[in-house]
């Protein structure tokens, strides 16, 4: 492995309007910094600064920045299931990385509507070409692998196959059948406690459906959630033959194939052509907003929203990710991934809910920062105590919200990490 110093600014906060530097005070003007050296890949480096927002308020900003001719790969990672929850430093490590940041939202245990299974990503994610979670249609997400990072819209489409010629939409991947946290479902859910069907992704809301079929892999962990009554769940080997058909669903996956499980009218689909020995085909199939299908080997989807940057301006998407209008005015932490006009990646952590030292941001001031770092687009990915950039093995940043982690650092579903060429 070839090894480079890579430079790792440590900030001095910048200057105020009318300084002799000419900084900005919206927080887009260049960090004046003061540097030290770590080891990094060559073509990965990390500068931290501190940068002064319109109010005067201050945000430091964490930057890893990966060149296109970098000596490491980028991809994402989760830990031993999916349904679990890591810290960053601990899914770095086990990556083998040089740093790493958190990537989409999940279902953590305190928020609102969680369903049990801390750590199931919200949206579109998958690695190495493989879908392990369906997309909130038309989100925003970043996509790795396969060349240049982009950030587009993706929606995802999953069906089932019969050998004896049926076939049937796939609602869900690898989350609790029924409950469509973020909604932007594929078909039949409505919000929680109404009658109103939604398609649109709704952040932070719940939707349900009690027809839905569901895909579970081995990496959602060891066994199904267990259904509820009159449902159906087929086991299938690895060629994809049904080996057993057990009624309630809630069961082991095989390590070498998956299961379907089946509520309502997919159960009835299950027990009619989902019999022992017949054979089940699944297909995914993930495509950008010009129906242009993305994936393939060491592809990797994550994610989140909405978009903050879009052809080197501020564009935030905010209605099409399913954001309120009040989340627009609000300062928290954030996380974003950008890409320069070279094809170099950003992975940026801006620090939060720490007074005199770092408010957080806005999305419109997050963009702005964004913008000024050379990015021609950018994504907002999960954020709040999720917030974490670990580099050389050291969390580098202040996280929000650790509950009961360790010091401030917060459990995440999953991560971007900076793997060096071996």
């Amino acid at each position: 492995m070839r090894r480079r110093t890579a430079v790792v600014a440590l900030a001095m906060t910048l200057a105020a309007c009318g300084a002799p530097t000419g900084d900005r005070t919206d927080g887009a003007g260049p960090p004046t910094a003061a540097a030290r050296t770590a080891e990094l890949p060559s073509g990965v480096t990390y500068q931290r600064s501190t940068r002064t927002l319109a109010d005067g308020e201050p945000v430091r900003v964490h930057v890893l920045s990966v060149a296109p001719d970098s000596r490491a790969t980028v991809t994402a990672v989760h830990g031993r299931t999916l349904a679990g929850t890591s810290t960053v430093r601990q899914l770095a490590a086990g990556a083998g990385a040089a740093a790493a940041v958190n990537g989409t939202f999940f279902d953590v245990h305190t928020g609102e509507h969680h369903g049990g299974y801390e750590g199931d990503p919200l949206g579109i994610y998958g690695t190495d070409g493989r879908l392990l979670s369906e997309a909130a249609n038309g989100s925003t997400a970043l996509v790795l692998g396969g060349g240049r990072p982009r950030v587009t819209e993706l929606r995802s489409a999953t069906s089932v196959l019969s050998s004896d010629g049926a076939r049937r939409t796939v609602d869900g991947i690898d989350r609790r059948p029924g409950r469509i946290l973020g909604c932007g479902g594929v078909s039949g859910d409505v919000l929680a406690g109404t009658d109103r069907l939604v398609t649109a992704p709704r952040h932070g809301e719940l939707c349900v459906d009690d027809s839905e079929l569901t895909d579970f892999r081995p990496q959602w962990g060891p066994s199904s959630p267990a259904a509820e009554p009159g449902s159906a769940e087929a086991v299938l080997d690895a060629h994809g033959t049904v080996t057993r058909l057990r009624s309630p669903a809630g069961g082991s996956i095989p390590a070498d194939g998956r299961t379907l499980v089946g509520t309502g009218g997919a159960a009835r689909w299950l027990r009619d052509h989902a019999r022992v020995g017949h054979s089940l085909k699944v297909t995914n199939r993930v495509t950008d907003p010009r129906g242009v299908v993305v994936g393939g080997r060491g592809v990797s989807f994550v994610g989140a929203g909405p978009a903050l940057v879009r052809g080197g301006h501020v564009w935030i998407n905010a209605r099409a990710n399913g954001y309120p209008a009040s989340a627009l005015t609000t300062r928290h932490p954030r996380t974003v991934a950008g890409v320069t006009a070279d094809g170099t990646l950003l992975l940026v952590v801006l620090d939060g809910r720490w007074p005199g030292t770092s408010v957080g941001a806005t999305f419109a001031e997050t963009a702005r920062i964004m913008v000024s770092l050379g990015a021609v687009d950018a994504v907002n990915l999960d954020g709040g105590g999720s917030s974490t950039a670990v580099v050389d093995g050291q969390v580098r940043n202040r996280p929000s919200g650790g509950h009961g982690s360790g010091p401030g650092e917060r459990k995440v579903s999953n991560a971007i990490v900076i793997v060096p060429e071996r």
